[in-house]
């Protein structure tokens, strides 16, 4: 009896350091994960930094994440224990984790929307920069003259992406890598084609007057057909945000109608899966209308 009850205690230890060790494991796997994408988060929130010309320590918009994750988390269990009545467990482990995921990527959403916004407004500004490059050209002056008075016109943010490239002209840097430096900046089509006509002019001895005339017409044609589009395919996105959110206001609806029955159903694991994959597939529905919306110009 005393043998087993060693070999008992002998078993009990030896299941103890292996789940110790297998602890130690994980965490040191979960812990060095964690900090290669934090390192990659920040370095390509760094980048649309850099885009959007925001004076902030990139490290900062990964701590924001973290408070708006937890944050969403908080609400999200607040709102469903607020439509569906008393907590439990199930609704914990299934609306905080849910809540965490959807509220952690805002910050770098709105980075991104700032980032678009930028280019888009670049590119309007573009057409009336090529025009009054030419026209500046015709009048007589040199390349790098009319492209300095576009960088002192005040007009962000093309303004600000015109000052950078005289002020590399003036360090004497060329015109193609200049160019190029700026194009890859910018991040704009529109950008490239213009880069890719004033180095072949300048190197074929064309003339970039025209040439610059054409692309600010192509520019203006292809903003044109641009919002034509959207406004022909605004009904198709709204379409899309309201099929999107019609399951969610549907539930919250029930919930408030008949809370009971809405409590069983989140208290259930079936209930929770099913949530699940609806979740799931009303996502993917929103997803594929938006790609189909979005048309490239």
């Amino acid at each position: 009896m005393e043998l087993f009850t060693n070999l008992t205690l002998i078993a009990c230890l030896c299941s103890a350091l292996a789940v110790t060790c297998a602890t130690v494991v994980i965490v040191d796997f979960v812990t060095d994960a964690s900090r290669r994408y934090k390192d990659r988060y920040i370095q390509e929130t760094s980048v649309q930094y850099d885009d959007i010309l925001l004076q902030m320590p990139p490290g900062r918009i990964f701590d924001l994440s973290l408070a708006f994750a937890a944050l969403g988390g908080f609400l999200a269990i607040g709102i469903v224990t607020l439509f569906s009545g008393t907590p439990s467990l199930p609704k914990l482990l299934f609306f905080g984790p849910l809540g965490l995921a959807a509220a952690f990527p805002l910050p770098r959403l709105y980075l991104r929307y700032l980032k678009n916004q930028r280019l888009l407004k670049f590119n309007e500004q573009l057409e009336d920069a090529l025009l009054s490059i030419s026209g500046s050209l015709k009048a007589g002056f040199s390349l790098p003259q009319a492209l300095d008075e576009i960088a002192r016109a005040n007009r962000h943010p093309i303004s600000f992406e015109f000052n950078l490239l005289t002020q590399e002209l003036r360090l004497g840097v060329n015109f193609e890598e200049a160019f190029t430096k700026m194009s890859k900046r910018v991040g704009s089509k529109d950008f490239e084609l213009v880069r890719i006509a004033v180095i072949t002019a300048r190197q074929t001895g064309g003339e970039l007057t025209n040439v610059l005339e054409r692309l600010a017409y192509v520019i203006r044609e292809r903003l044109r057909i641009t919002r034509k589009v959207a406004a022909l395919t605004a009904q198709g996105r709204l379409q899309a945000i309201i099929i999107g959110a019609m399951p969610f206001l549907l539930l919250a609806a029930m919930a408030y109608i008949a809370p009971d029955m809405v409590n069983a159903f989140l208290n259930s694991p079936l209930g929770l899966v099913v949530l699940f994959i609806a979740i799931g597939l009303v996502v993917t529905g929103f997803l594929i209308i938006r790609k189909i919306t979005t048309i490239d110009i």
